[in-house]
């Protein structure tokens, strides 16, 4: 017997709010990818890629799960098992840190981008259908292949463009578009999933009939989503703020350290021009042509006066 499906019995609510923490999620771990790429330190490097991997993971899943707060069968109680949907958590995060910290260290080349994104974006779809897998009720759930097929491609595809833009895009604007895009991408490919979905009713009276061993979707969602929601509204607050979001990158360089460069140590010479020194404040007693004259002949410039300059 075929059961009836409903993926929006909240209305437009979950998949909008759904859609939301895919945003957030991806643009914290934008920003989080893209100050590893800053940074030499390698506690530092991995620590950011790390911080990436987590915000990225727990956005994919706050998503799917919000979402599936929405998907209801029409003949039988949906339920979930906790041990496998947080494993689907953690699946997340773990398969997204491998292709993050892929190209963290390897860059932004072909090779790279094709291995990052692949691992990333299987590892998005693997945690879709382990929380799938966690589902219970009275019935069981087959799919479609083709539309599986799609959605893994969708999620493999939004992986690659989403670690292209981390290290290529350091723009405010571009930033923002590209966690939109991100947003609508992995958005996209869980309704391609659950498009995929049939649910096979058992008959009345059949073994396993109930849909035992799991919980309700709001007893269980609710406190689990908690969590992973309230670190991703917190961490928004520190990618507003970020100095690289709203300087476009430039914040990345030690603008301090920038503004002292140079103070006491040569300047790079041009071809075929002696290097310089720094001015210096003139010595006590002495005039400003006198400075100008000492200068030039620490630098090579013999006696000239201050007129040859």
């Amino acid at each position: 017997m075929q059961g009836t499906t409903d993926g929006f019995s909240y209305g437009l609510i979950t998949p909008v709010a759904a859609f939301l923490m895919a945003c957030l999620g991806g643009a914290l771990g934008l920003r989080c990818a893209i100050r590893s790429l800053h940074t030499d330190e390698r506690g530092r490097k991995a620590g950011w890629l790390a911080l990436a991997a987590i915000a990225i993971g727990s956005g994919v899943w706050t998503m799917h799960f919000i979402a599936m707060t929405g998907f209801a069968v029409a003949e039988t109680p949906v339920t979930y098992d906790p041990a496998t949907t947080l494993a689907s958590l953690a699946l997340a995060i773990v398969m997204v840190g491998l292709g993050i910290f892929i190209v963290g260290y390897r860059g932004t080349t072909t090779m790279a981008l094709v291995t990052g994104g692949t691992v990333t974006g299987l590892g998005i779809a693997s945690m879709h259908y382990l929380g799938m897998a966690g589902i219970r009720l009275r019935g069981s759930i087959e799919y479609d292949t083709l539309t599986v097929g799609g959605s893994v491609a969708i999620a493999v595809v939004a992986a690659t463009t989403a670690l292209w833009a981390a290290a290529s895009v350091h723009s405010l604007l571009m930033s923002l578009a590209a966690s939109l895009a991100m947003g609508v991408a992995v958005t996209g490919m869980h309704y391609t999933g659950m498009a995929a979905v049939h649910v096979h009713l058992r008959l009345p009276g059949s073994s396993a009939e109930g849909a035992e061993g799991g919980e309700p979707a709001a007893t269980l969602l609710g406190p689990m989503l908690v969590g992973p929601g309230v670190f991703l509204l917190l961490a928004a607050v520190v990618v507003i703020f970020d100095p690289l979001m709203v300087m476009g990158g430039q914040a990345a360089r030690d603008p301090v350290s920038q503004g002292r460069q140079g103070r006491g140590r040569h300047e790079r010479a041009l071809p075929g021009v002696p290097a310089q020194r720094a001015p210096r404040e003139p010595t006590y007693g002495e005039t400003a042509e006198e400075t100008v004259s000492r200068q030039a002949g620490r630098s090579g410039g013999g006696s000239r006066g201050v007129h040859d300059w």
